[in-house]
């Protein structure tokens, strides 16, 4: 015989849905502004009582975890979005590079925050996907003479990455302001060994496209 919930524990659990989300939006905010924030001040930030927010993390590595877990899967949403049959190794990179912007918050604080509190291993883990695609799609473009092939592709990979990452913080620090993008996945291209006037044009026509197909919704 099916049973439905009485609608008090519905709406109980709704709540409990609610206040999570609210407690991981408030910790993106307060960590991205202070890495240090204390966990009774992203409580305090959320609107909710100490006992509710611990109800929901008992300490600041259960949260950090959590982040780490969504940021991770925001940057291979990002990923799998701008993916397009077909495209060669500079057109998939550009929109690599964009995608890793459009989360560049939460991947910069899965790094700074996810090394120090769960370990290298566990971004490591986390990030595995996406690194993974990034890789191949350098490995293509070093085999078709597109890329610098002076060091292997993962390392290359690693570079890029932290370079994106340095970028994102002075996005965030707003020392340096790039919106949409362009001129960090243009920094992107040109690292990995592409013509500047080239990875500006390819960036450039990527960004075109997305602003052709927004206008046409």
């Amino acid at each position: 015989m099916q049973t439905t919930d009485p609608p008090g524990r519905t709406a109980q659990r709704r709540d409990t849905r609610s206040n999570r989300q609210r407690i991981l939006a408030a910790a993106r905010q307060k960590l991205r502004d202070d890495p240090d924030a204390s966990l009774d001040s992203i409580a305090q930030a959320a609107g909710l009582a100490r006992r509710t927010f611990y109800g929901h993390f008992s300490n600041r590595r259960a949260l950090i975890a959590e982040l780490a877990q969504e940021a991770g899967q925001a940057l291979q949403q990002a990923f799998a979005a701008a993916r397009v049959p077909g495209s060669d190794p500079l057109e998939a990179m550009a929109r690599t590079a964009l995608a890793a912007w459009a989360v560049g918050d939460q991947y910069r604080m899965l790094i700074s925050l996810g090394r120090h509190h769960l370990g290298e291993e566990t971004i490591r883990a986390t990030l595995a996907p996406a690194r993974e695609e990034a890789i191949a799609a350098i490995r293509r473009g070093q085999h078709e003479g597109v890329f610098a092939d002076h060091v292997p592709a993962p390392v290359l990979a690693r570079a890029l990455e932290a370079l994106m990452l340095a970028l994102a913080a002075e996005n965030t620090a707003s020392t340096w302001v790039d919106p949409t993008g362009e001129a960090a996945a243009t920094a992107f291209l040109v690292a990995a060994g592409v013509a500047p006037q080239i990875a500006s044009r390819r960036v450039r026509a990527v960004l075109h496209e997305h602003v052709v197909a927004v206008m046409r919704l």
